[in-house]
């Protein structure tokens, strides 16, 4: 199995954002994403890093994300690991987007975002009180023609 880990640490600040899309777009393209998937990949993970920095850091600018890259054969995964507030994944239910425009809502799609961007999106409580969200992506097949 081939595989490689890159690993980014940043101080729980949304001007620190910048830094982390670099980061995943450098690795996504290395990896052999096209300019479509890195795109996709970085406002997934843009999504959550600003997520965990509003809502389990409620923008304590002190707090760390530590953002892991995991490359294996074709699998892209991202992990982001906070030890703020945890919350339940499962809570979150897709919004049905003809209601949600016609109430004129905004915000709140943030989930449903990720999902829709990702091939997987994984939640964990870890035991050490941190908390995981998991961004996977597969590269896909090459097909010669």
């Amino acid at each position: 199995m081939n595989s490689k880990t890159l690993h980014l640490k940043i101080p729980s600040q949304t001007e620190k954002l910048f830094t982390v899309r670099t980061f995943i777009a450098e690795a996504a393209i290395m990896f052999g994403f096209d300019e479509e998937s890195l795109n996709k990949i970085s406002i997934a993970v843009d999504e959550a890093c600003t997520n965990i920095i509003k809502h389990s850091y409620n923008y304590a600018p002190d707090k760390e994300i530590e953002v892991i890259v995991e490359m294996y054969n074709d699998k892209f995964e991202v992990v982001i690991i906070h030890n703020g507030k945890s919350f339940d994944a499962d809570l979150i239910k897709s919004p049905d987007m003809k209601e949600y425009l016609s109430q004129y809502r905004h915000g709140g799609l943030g989930m449903h975002l990720m999902r829709s961007l990702m091939d997987k999106v994984e939640y964990k409580n870890l035991s050490d009180k941190r908390s995981e969200v998991r961004l996977i992506k597969v590269l896909p097949l090459k097909v010669n023609k």
